[in-house]
């Protein structure tokens, strides 16, 4: 039994696992082999002895004034017989033979000794790693799993690489060295221990950290990331001292700061963009290079923008498969609608157009008296406009829902009064034909008589621009 606790001795090291959790897990194996080989509802026990490193087996009965269950009970008079100190309340250990356990038995131990080594070697990893968590480190690929690559890290731990973690552009090979970022410590499942990632945008930061001291001081400020991991970046920086340049100081001397990124990335596109308080003028920054003519937000609450550009900045702004505008988006954090000049033309037009045909809105109604609440029921029903709604019958308008002959009436009054002055001016032509007949009548008779006066002719014409707006 000795060479069981030097075998928990080199596998706690191996594992860097605290021998006391090897232990707890060989008691557990030998209670779940006992259970197997003895089965009964004993009540079981293990217990290691450090000195000799055998594991021994129990069958515990508790001391108690009434049994309910003599397999796991036993009376204080009988407990007298095996401990002169035994009382309500204690237990009664009895040895098992650990000899009988058999093959399967032992099988058994082997496979829950093993679970419970995996259990303690992931929470080993997790309480190492789930506070590096976006951490730049450099690893040596040491093996492939179906596209994934398993990394060799410090400490005799293992990190894996996933396929949809690493760029398009790179091919890894074993042995090659490798600079990823931790992106998450998973505890349980298929994939437990440290992801790294090469795809993530915590991983372009990381570089431009290393790449360049004024953000590593603080001084140079990373706002947002948008990637594409393969294709193209697209980072937004702010400076915290008016006196240095942001994108100069990631872009270096004749590019070179920035070059040595792109050579880590295998030649991905990097944009890197001036951040702005304003959104408007952040999307103008965020859709280079492509150059804007005008941007109009169409809803604060919701985020949402509307871009307008030249006919022939189009295609650039929007770029391969949407994928400027989309990075664009993403990194301002707003849906973004792009179109030419020519085709918001085309849709002023059509609007314009939508609104000579459709009419006077039906709302125009409630400046004549009509109740917010009949015209919320006449929109529900349908009726947009008051057009519409002057040429149906009362029939027609009394078959609505939530229209009475009290609404009907407000809606009799509201489109006589609406329209009422186009009414009066055909009254007043129509009233100033008589006057004017038989003025040229009298004329005739008695050319000596007075023209009537044409003031009315003059008020007419001066209500009917009036009435035409």
């Amino acid at each position: 039994m000795g060479t069981i606790y030097q075998s928990i001795e080199i596998l706690s090291k191996e594992k860097g696992i605290d021998p006391r959790i090897i232990i707890d897990a060989v008691k557990d194996a030998m209670l779940a082999a006992a259970r197997k080989q003895f089965k009964g509802n004993e009540e079981l026990a293990a217990d290691f002895d450090p000195k000799t490193g055998a594991i021994n087996i129990f069958a515990v009965k508790n001391i108690v004034e009434t049994v309910t269950d003599p397999v796991k009970e036993m009376t204080v008079a009988e407990a007298l017989e095996f401990d002169r100190n035994a009382e309500v309340g204690g237990q009664i250990r009895f040895p098992k033979k650990t000899e009988a356990l058999g093959r399967i038995s032992a099988q058994t131990a082997k496979q829950v000794i093993m679970q419970k080594v995996r259990e303690a070697e992931r929470d080993t990893i997790f309480n190492e790693f789930h506070n590096r968590v976006g951490e730049l480190v450099t690893c040596t690929i040491k093996r492939s799993e179906m596209g994934d690559m398993i990394c060799d890290m410090s400490s005799k731990s293992e990190g894996r690489l996933p396929r949809r973690e690493q760029s398009r552009l790179e091919n890894f090979q074993i042995g090659d060295r490798v600079r990823c970022v931790i992106k998450t410590v998973e505890r349980a499942g298929k994939n437990a221990g440290v992801i790294l990632s090469r795809a993530d945008c915590e991983f372009v930061k990381r570089l431009f950290e290393q790449e360049v001291p004024e953000i590593y001081d603080n001084t140079v400020v990373i706002k947002a990331c948008a990637r594409e991991a393969g294709e193209r970046t697209k980072i937004a920086v702010a400076s915290r001292d008016r006196d240095v340049d942001s994108v100069g100081a990631c872009v270096g001397m004749k590019g070179m700061r920035v070059q040595s990124i792109i050579r880590e990335l295998r030649g991905e596109k990097i944009d890197i963009i001036e951040y702005s308080e304003d959104p408007v003028q952040f999307a103008t920054h965020a859709l280079s290079p492509a150059k804007i003519g005008r941007v109009t937000v169409l809803d604060p609450n919701d985020r949402h923008m509307e871009v307008i550009v030249d006919d022939n900045q189009l295609s650039l702004a929007i770029g391969k498969k949407g994928q400027n505008v989309r990075l664009a988006a993403k990194l301002i954090g707003w849906k973004i609608d792009i179109k030419s000049e020519e085709e918001k033309r085309r849709e002023v037009e059509a609007q314009m157009a939508q609104l000579q045909v459709s009419g006077a809105p039906l709302s125009i109604l409630g400046d004549f008296g009509l109740p917010e609440k009949i015209i919320e029921r006449l929109f529900e029903a349908g009726i947009g406009t008051v057009e519409r709604l002057g040429a149906m019958t009362p029939d027609e308008i009394m078959q609505l829902r939530g229209i009475d002959s009290r609404a009907m009436d407000e809606i009799q009054n509201a489109v006589n009064g609406y329209y009422g002055p186009y009414e009066g001016e055909e009254v007043a032509v129509e009233g100033e034909a008589a006057p004017a007949e038989a003025a040229e009548a009298a004329e005739a008779e008695a050319p000596a008589e007075a023209e009537p006066e044409p003031a009315a002719e003059v008020e007419v014409s001066e209500e009917k621009p009036a009435e035409s707006e």
